[in-house]
């Protein structure tokens, strides 16, 4: 319960030499079916994150998301929202959970993959999304560069985000481009969230691409002349120097038209089309250019044997777009951990104040990001205690109120009567994380305590195997 009547506690827990945060707040979770695991999975108790936001980048699992079944590599039941969020409370969280109703799923539950929308569906877009604010989603968000989201003019999602504005929630966007037209790309974002009146969460932060690297200050500049233009805008970001997705990222989105990647890639007419776009860069043109071979590590594919390995490895001496396409083709739903950003990107981006933490995890199965597992650890221990990238103080803000407050998660991200007893009790001198993109799935050092809702749920940094999460409505 909130702790408006502070009485004598049950027990007491000594914490000398610790620091006691709230617990972390992930801004950025992909996180969705965890709890319908069988086991449960408390990789996100053991980073101290207490609560999580799902539904990113455009794609939640309801309402109805068997269109994007090609895509995402998932069977789930046609669920409404409200049928999602029920199965996800009876299954039991280990954590506590808020999730975003996606673009890309209410595009594709109305339209599939076709390109243009038929009179009509923009508003029955609209009501599907009334029914997710009212069964509880606590956003909308979006995933410009994926189809069949990347199909949406700025109208269809102000439309959107104008529904969102009316249930006081957020705009989130994996926005169209973060390579070379990230700067369009970010007006696109503040113009919809200023005509739709909306806040505005900017995703994973990041300037992606050897030849855009430098652009950091551009990037912040335009969030903060936005917001002295009157849009209330913040971001989060992941402390790696590499992203994660699909490996049919790499290719134009114009690919997966009509949710058919394997046809698409069938002939070498496409196939060399699909690379005169890629190749000339740009918005549209895929990750192909901001990407190396070298830099694009497969962690999931149908044929394990390529799982672990680099595109130039896999490739041997052959043409590694065409490699590529065989690859995907063969998996549409492949995965890769693929190196972007630089170094000094990072870490200004980190520094501002308008930038949170939010790990953009995946399932903590198999060659995942080591973000999975050590988002939130790596970043106090990497770029708080040793590089001193921001303070203390100003690190905890960043991981738990200032999404709370982003998310209008009442309750959370703060400690003090009228709070949630959600807490982290962390050792400065050792928090980290050790994992690499060959060995992610390393436990965390230092997250010694954690409780939800007054409940120890892990101690001494062992998970107490008790499901004590809620669903956030």
């Amino acid at each position: 319960m909130p702790g408006d009547d502070i009485v004598g506690a049950r027990r007491v827990i000594d914490v000398t030499g610790l620091a006691v945060a709230p617990g972390f707040v992930d801004a950025h979770a992909h996180s969705d079916l965890v709890p319908l695991m069988a086991e449960a999975q408390p990789f996100k108790l053991l980073q101290g994150v207490t609560t999580e936001v799902n539904g990113n980048c455009g794609f939640s699992y309801a309402p109805d998301a068997s269109a994007l079944e090609e895509l995402t590599g998932a069977e789930v039941p046609d669920w409404t929202f409200a049928d999602y969020l029920a199965a996800v409370e009876a299954a039991g969280p280990v954590n506590h959970v808020a999730t975003l109703v996606g673009h890309s799923t209410l595009r594709g539950a109305v339209a599939g993959f076709a390109e243009r929308l038929r009179e009509g569906d923009l508003a029955r877009m609209c009501d599907l999304a009334v029914a997710a604010f009212e069964a509880g989603a606590c956003g909308l968000s979006s995933g410009l560069i994926y189809p069949p989201g990347s199909y949406a003019g700025i109208d269809e999602l102000v439309a959107l985000a104008r529904v969102a504005h009316g249930y006081g929630v957020p705009y989130t966007t994996h926005m169209r481009d973060e390579g070379a037209g990230l700067a369009a790309a970010l007006d696109e974002a503040v113009e919809i969230a200023r005509r739709a009146r909306v806040r505005l969460q900017v995703s994973h932060c990041k300037v992606a691409g050897r030849p855009n690297h430098g652009q950091a200050g551009m990037l912040l500049a335009k969030l903060h002349a936005a917001r002295a233009g009157g849009v209330d805008v913040r971001g989060d970001q992941y402390p790696y120097l590499a992203g994660s997705t699909v490996l049919a990222a790499l290719l134009p989105p114009s690919a997966l038209a009509g949710g058919g990647v394997r046809d698409a890639l069938a002939t070498p007419e496409e196939r060399a089309r699909l690379r005169a776009t890629a190749e000339a860069g740009g918005t549209g043109a895929g990750l192909w250019q901001d990407a190396t071979p070298e830099g694009v590590l497969v962690t999931a594919h149908a044929e394990p044997s390529y799982a672990g390995r680099t595109l130039a490895a896999i490739a041997a001496g052959r043409d590694c777009w065409e490699v590529a396409c065989d690859l995907i083709a063969a998996d549409p739903a492949a995965t890769m951990v693929v190196s972007l950003m630089a170094e000094e990107d990072v870490a200004e981006i980190m520094a501002d104040p308008l930038i949170g933490i939010g790990s953009d995890n995946g399932l903590p199965t198999g060659l995942e990001h080591p973000r999975t597992w050590g988002c939130f650890p790596r970043f106090l221990g990497t770029y708080v205690r040793e590089r001193r990238v921001v303070p203390w103080e100003e690190a905890v803000r960043k991981m738990t109120s200032a999404t709370a407050d982003q998310f209008a998660l009442r309750g959370r991200g703060w400690l003090g009567p009228g709070a949630w007893a959600d807490i982290c009790v962390f050792d400065p001198d050792t928090v980290g994380h050790t994992g690499t993109y060959a060995d992610p799935a390393v436990r965390p050092s230092g997250i010694v305590h954690v409780l939800l809702d007054g409940h120890v749920v892990v101690e001494s940094g062992e998970f107490s195997g008790e499901r004590r999460g809620r669903v956030l409505r």
